[in-house]
C-alpha cells in the first residue's frame, strides 16, 4: 500500500565523491530562502566544515542558521539524529521544519543511508525519502568512476546528478561526463551546476512531475551533448544499464513477488531499479524505484508522461545478463517483454 507521504517529512540525501563540490552546493543552498524550514544534518567527518556560514561553532549540537534553516551534526548513527531532531521540534526547542537534507561523506554508499530511512519502523512513521541528489566532479569523474565503486553506487542511486566545476573543464570533457552519467543512470536528470538555475524547490522536492520527467519519451528529456567518449569508463566494463518495455498490463502482486526475489538474490548486483508501470485495475501509473536489496514504497502517480503507457523499467546492473532478466520477469509475471534496449 502506498504511504500517505503527504504527512511525512521529505528527507532527501545529498551525495557525491570526495571533492566533487558537495559542501559547495550546500552552501549555496543555505544562502537561499526557499531552505526555510528545513534541517540540515552534516556528518561531522565531512571533510570540508561549514563553520563559516554558521551563527556559532559547531560544537554545539543544533544551530539556527539567518535563514532559517537548522543545522546539526550526525554524532552517532542516521536514525539517532532523525528520533533527535523529532524529539526537539515536538518540545520546541527547535523551530519547525518541514524537510530534511542529509550531506553525507564523500566516500559513503547510500544503501545504508535509504535502508534506514525505508526499514526503521520509527523513521518511517515521521520520515519519507524525498530524493538523492549526487554531485559529480567534471574534471576528476573519469578517475572516481573507474577506481572507486562508491562512486558508481552514488551516481546509480541519484535520482539528480549535478556536474559540477564545468567552468574549470573543457566543453569535451563535460559533454563526455554527461554522456558516461546518461548510460550508467538513463533516468537521473543532468544538471549543470554552474550554469543552470537552482531552484531549491525543484531540487530538493521529488515530486510525481519529476517522476514523470524521468519516463517522458525520448526526444523530450534534455541529453548529453556531443559525442566525445575519449575513454571515460564506469568503474567496471560489467556496470551497464537496459530498459524492459511490456505492452500489456502487468500482474502487480506477481510484480512485487519477482521484483523481491531479484533482489534478495542479486541485490550486490542491482544497483538500481526504476520504473513506470501499468498495472492491472489501475489507469494510473504505478512508479517503483529500488537501489539494492532496498525497495521504496510504490507511488501512485497522476498521470502518464506521455501517449505511450507500456510499462518501463529501467535497471542498473554489474555483471547480469539481461536477457536472462528479461526470460524470468516473463516467466514469473506472464507478460512479454516487448523491447530490451541497453543504453
Amino acid at each position: 500500500m502506498m504511504q500517505e507521504a503527504t504527512r511525512l517529512t521529505p528527507v532527501n540525501v545529498l551525495t557525491g565523491f570526495l571533492g566533487s563540490g558537495k559542501t559547495t552546493l550546500l552552501q549555496r543552498l543555505l544562502r537561499s530562502p526557499g531552505m526555510a524550514r528545513t534541517a540540515v544534518l552534516i556528518n561531522e567527518f565531512g571533510e570540508v566544515g561549514l563553520d563559516h556560514l554558521l551563527v556559532q561553532p559547531m560544537e554545539e549540537p543544533v544551530l539556527l542558521l539567518d535563514s532559517g534553516c537548522i543545522c546539526c551534526t550526525i554524532r552517532g548513527d542516521l536514525s539517532d539524529a532523525l528520533r533527535g531532531l523529532l524529539r526537539r521540534r515536538d518540545r520546541t526547542q527547535i523551530p519547525a521544519f518541514d524537510r530534511v537534507v542529509i550531506e553525507t561523506t564523500g566516500l559513503a554508499d547510500p544503501g545504508p543511508i535509504l535502508y534506514t530511512l525505508l526499514s526503521e519502523p520509527v523513521i518511517q512513521h515521521h520520515f519519507a525519502l524525498g530524493n538523492v541528489i549526487t554531485t559529480v566532479d567534471a574534471l576528476n569523474a573519469e578517475l572516481h568512476l573507474e577506481s572507486n565503486p562508491e562512486g558508481i553506487k552514488q551516481v546509480a542511486a541519484a535520482d539528480r546528478l549535478l556536474i559540477t566545476k564545468t567552468d574549470l573543464a573543457q566543453a569535451a570533457q563535460v559533454a563526455a561526463v554527461r554522456d558516461v552519467l546518461s548510460r550508467v543512470n538513463p533516468s537521473a536528470e543532468v544538471w549543470d551546476a554552474l550554469h543552470e538555475p537552482l531552484d531549491v524547490d525543484r531540487l530538493l522536492e521529488m515530486t510525481p512531475g519529476a517522476r514523470e520527467r524521468a519516463f517522458a519519451p525520448a526526444g523530450t528529456q534534455q541529453s548529453a551533448s556531443g559525442s566525445y567518449r575519449a575513454g571515460l569508463r564506469p568503474h567496471s566494463e560489467q556496470i551497464s544499464s537496459f530498459s524492459l518495455i511490456l505492452d500489456q498490463p502487468l500482474d502487480w502482486t506477481a510484480f512485487g513477488i519477482w521484483l523481491s526475489m531479484l533482489l534478495n538474490r542479486h541485490g550486490n548486483d542491482v544497483l538500481r531499479v526504476k520504473g513506470i508501470l501499468q498495472v492491472q485495475g489501475s489507469e494510473a501509473p504505478v512508479f517503483v524505484n529500488a537501489v539494492q536489496h532496498i525497495v521504496h514504497p510504490p507511488q501512485h502517480l497522476e498521470r502518464w508522461p506521455g501517449a505511450d503507457q507500456r510499462s518501463r523499467i529501467v535497471f542498473i546492473t554489474r555483471g547480469m545478463d539481461h536477457a536472462r532478466v528479461r526470460r524470468s520477469l516473463e516467466a514469473f509475471c506472464g507478460s512479454r517483454v516487448a523491447e530490451l534496449s541497453v543504453a
